[in-house]
This record gives structure tokens, C-alpha cells and sequence, in this order.
């Protein structure tokens, strides 16, 4: 027989192609600047966050990374990866600091020029893949996909988007990209005082909008009250500010013993007040063991500044920090999180810590089935950090 044998292997979708070869397609994502960098390269290396060790595990030569643009929604190469992963802290672009130190040898099977990339809107793109097509085009449904590199793609959307990834790179369809928005710089690379340095943001001022705020507040409490519950599911005993305990139990209904009347930790005072007034925390006998923020305004900013305070105070503190926001707010988050502010901390830069979970992230894992025979790891596969 010419075609491949399927096989499927829940959650992770793997084929035989036609050569036998059994091989893999999987996300890789570049922001505009590590787009550049890597197409200014040799191209054959391609790295990713060190909590992303698991998820490299299960990729091997022959797999292939489909990769794709943020900011402007664009498919952009195909890379065949050459190797299993390996662990190098070696700078890739230059003598800068790089925390993409879970690596890949590549070869680039195409790689396209800016104006050349495929937005994930055209046309033929949106009706040709397993998760858009389906979609009006105004949704964000889709966008769960692409929220962290190392995804799995099926074996169908893979072998589209390579064909046509590989078309484009000789048929050259032009479409453009807005070169100032494209030139707009997001991060900078500055020197710290211990002499090191760091990829910080420094944002354009922004007036709050305030029209939806009434509804925000409703969809965060909603959010709120999934993360209770998603860490009931998964042992935890749980912490909620009281403040908004009362909104919270008229949605989430614990198991006894599970909401903690009082934090069992011995800080100062200082860090007791902040530590409390964190919207979610999953503790485990005397440990906190992870932190959600919900940013629900459209500045973004209390929770993570909660979070800054956290680490400011507690240095040595070994907790999973998370910021849960919608999806639409992913950009404004990044960049308020990778302010100068935030990237002097002692323990590493705010961004390399805390991770942002998306409003349909915290959806999906509560709807999963036997969710309280899983442990808490889970997370990981739904978090980003910011590139």
C-alpha cells in the first residue's frame, strides 16, 4: 500500500509515513524577535524552556516542528529536527543570556521570508485545518492550539500545513505585513548590575478600559472558582481571599476540611498580607505548592505586581506562580510582566517565573474526566511563558 498506516496514541497523535518512518508534527512558536534571530541564524538549532524537558522527551529525529508566528498569527517554516533534545545554556543568537536551553539539532525543510508567512486567517489555511474550520473567523476558539510550543499537531494538520508551507516558498504569495507595528520593538536586552543581562519591556502608557469591567469581574470569579475546584480535584487543600469567599462558595461547593480558615505558614507579617490576598492557592500540608493571579482589568498589573512582591519578599520560596487571564490579554500580559521592575528580582526575572494560563485553559481542565486521578503536573502542558 502507497499510503501511510495511522496510528493514534491519545494524547499524542503518531503515523508511519510512506518510507515506514514513523514520525511526529509539533508546534514551535517564535515572537516577532526570535523570528528574526533564528531566519538571521545557521537555522539549526531551535531551543525551548527548561520546564518544557518532559514535553521534548517524546520527540525524536525525523519528528517535524511547524512554526508559527505570534503577534501577527502567521505560519512561517517547517524543521525537521535532526536529534534528540539536549540540555546547553550556550547562547544560540549571541553572547546574550538565553533561556531556551532545552535544544533540538534542525534542518529547515522551508523557511519563510516576513511578507511571505501565512497568516492563519487566509482562506484556504482556515478551512484546511482541524480546529479552525469550523470557526468563524471573529473566534478565538482556535488560538488554544498555538498557546505553547512543543504541541502536538495531527498527522493531517502537520502534512497541510507542510505542503503548503513548502508551496508558498516557491510560488512566493506576498502578504504583507504593517512594517511599523512589525518594527515596533517589545523587549530590549539590558545589562543588570550583577552583570548579566535580561530581556525586559518597556510598554507605551495605556489608558484603562473600564466599559466591560462589571462583566470581567463576573467571567474572573467564574475562573476563580474553577481553580478552587480544579485543586480540590487534584488533593490540595485550597486558599481563597476572604473577601471573596463568599462570591466564590455560591459557585464552588467544597468537601470538608478542603478551604483553609487559616495560611499554616510561619512568615512576617508583611508577607503573611501578601501571600493572603493572592486569588488562588493550592497548599499541600504547609506548602504552597502553586499561586494563581486573576488579571480581569484591562491594565493587568495588581496581580502581577502581587506576584513581584511575593518573590521581592520570599526570595527562597519554591512555589509555581501563574497568571490566568483571557486569552485577548495574552500580549498585554507578556509585556507588563517583562517590565525592568519585574526582571531585577533576585531570584530571576519575573517572566522566567511565572507562566500565563488563558481563561479557556482553566475551562478545559476542569471539564477533564477523572481529573482527580491526576496530579497537578498537568498544568504545565496548558501554561506559557513569555517569549
Amino acid at each position: 500500500m502507497d499510503y501511510p498506516s495511522l496510528i493514534y496514541n491519545y494524547p499524542y497523535h503518531w503515523v508511519l509515513s510512506k518510507n515506514g518512518v514513523k514520525m511526529n508534527y509539533y508546534i514551535d512558536l517564535f515572537s516577532p524577535e526570535t523570528y528574526e534571530r533564528f531566519g538571521n541564524s545557521t537555522r539549526t538549532i531551535s531551543g525551548f524552556r527548561l520546564h518544557q524537558k518532559s514535553q521534548a522527551a517524546r520527540i525524536h529525529p525525523g519528528d517535524k516542528l511547524i512554526c508559527y508566528m505570534t503577534k501577527f498569527s502567521r505560519w512561517v517554516g517547517v524543521l525537521e529536527v535532526t536529534s534528540d533534545y539536549f540540555v546547553d545554556s550556550t547562547p544560540i543568537f549571541s553572547d546574550l543570556d538565553d533561556p531556551f536551553v532545552v535544544r533540538f539539532n534542525v534542518k529547515p525543510v522551508c523557511w519563510l521570508e516576513k511578507d511571505l508567512t501565512i497568516p492563519i486567517h487566509e482562506d484556504r489555511i482556515w478551512q484546511g485545518l482541524s480546529f479552525t474550520k469550523d470557526l468563524d473567523k471573529t473566534s478565538i476558539a482556535w488560538t488554544g492550539k498555538v498557546r505553547g510550543s512543543l504541541t502536538s499537531l495531527s498527522y493531517e494538520d502537520g502534512e497541510f500545513l507542510e505542503e503548503h508551507l513548502v508551496n508558498q516558498e516557491k510560488s512566493r504569495v506576498t502578504y504583507s505585513i504593517d512594517s511599523k507595528e512589525y518594527g515596533k520593538k517589545l523587549h530590549e536586552r539590558v545589562l543588570t548590575p550583577k552583570g548579566s543581562t535580561i530581556s525586559v519591556s518597556i510598554p507605551d502608557n495605556e489608558p484603562t478600559d473600564e466599559v466591560n469591567i462589571d462583566h470581567e469581574l463576573r467571567s474572573s470569579l467564574v475562573i476563580q472558582s474553577k481553580l478552587a475546584m480544579i485543586g480540590e480535584k487534584l488533593g490540595f487543600s485550597i486558599w481563597i481571599p476572604r473577601n471573596d469567599r463568599s462570591r466564590i462558595l455560591q459557585q464552588w461547593k467544597p468537601l470538608q476540611n478542603t478551604l483553609l480558615d487559616t495560611l499554616p505558614l510561619n512568615y512576617d507579617e508583611v508577607t503573611l498580607r501578601t501571600i493572603e490576598q493572592i486569588d488562588i492557592l493550592w497548599l499541600r500540608r504547609r506548602a504552597i505548592i502553586r499561586a494563581f493571579e486573576i488579571e480581569h482589568t484591562t491594565s493587568v498589573y495588581s496581580g502581577i505586581l502581587r506576584m513581584a512582591d511575593l518573590l521581592a519578599l520570599q526570595p527562597n520560596m519554591d512555589i509555581k506562580l501563574h497568571i490566568v487571564a483571557p486569552d485577548s490579554r495574552r500580549d498585554k500580559v507578556f509585556s507588563e510582566i517583562k517590565r525592568p521592575v519585574f526582571s531585577l528580582l533576585d531570584k530571576g526575572p519575573l517572566s522566567e517565573l511565572c507562566s500565563f494560563l488563558t481563561y479557556e485553559s482553566i475551562n478545559q481542565i476542569s471539564a477533564l474526566q477523572h481529573l482527580d486521578r491526576m496530579v497537578d503536573s498537568l498544568i504545565e502542558d496548558y501554561e506559557v511563558f513569555a517569549p
